[in-house]
């Protein structure tokens, strides 16, 4: 069972459980379930416009970082607006959809993974952030949120 997993698709992988809870009728999981499957759809919709014919499990990492993104920033609205039960369905949607997502590095091992970025590119100062960036971003585009990255690189070049 776990192998056929680790060589499932992402896209199968999340068809599997968005149908193992529908039958459960598990109401945490299945909405949220049946949205990522929907922005899937129109990615591969918008994909055959460009000549794709699927798109591919980096495409669909970076759909799941999308949604995660507008659910975080939903939760800012809903605290500051004291809504605590919209706040509450956005975290368990938040839950729900990083399941998908490889497991992020912790601070420290961020840390280390920057410090080696402005090893290797020679950066000196801000001016060569973008260097920094692309370094990054090419080796470690899904387990590093970038949010915290920029913040480390600004600490370590100043």
């Amino acid at each position: 069972m776990i192998k056929t997993i680790l060589n499932m698709s992402l896209k199968k992988q999340i068809e599997e459980k968005l149908n193992e809870a529908l039958k459960a009728k598990d109401k945490s999981k299945y909405p949220t379930l049946r949205l990522i499957v929907s922005a899937i759809k129109d990615a591969e919709i918008a994909s055959r416009t460009k000549g794709q014919k699927e798109i591919s499990d980096s495409e669909l990492t970076a759909i799941l970082k999308k949604m995660i993104k507008q659910r975080n920033e939903s939760c800012d609205v809903y605290k500051k607006a004291g809504r605590n039960e919209l706040l509450e369905n956005e975290t368990k949607e938040i839950e729900v959809i990083s399941a998908f997502l490889p497991k992020q590095l912790s601070e420290e091992e961020t840390k280390k993974i920057c410090e080696e970025a402005i090893k290797s590119s020679g950066a000196s100062s801000m001016k060569d952030m973008g260097k920094i960036m692309g370094v990054l971003k090419s080796k470690h585009a899904d387990t590093l949120d970038f949010s915290k990255v920029s913040s480390i690189i600004k600490n370590l070049l100043n």
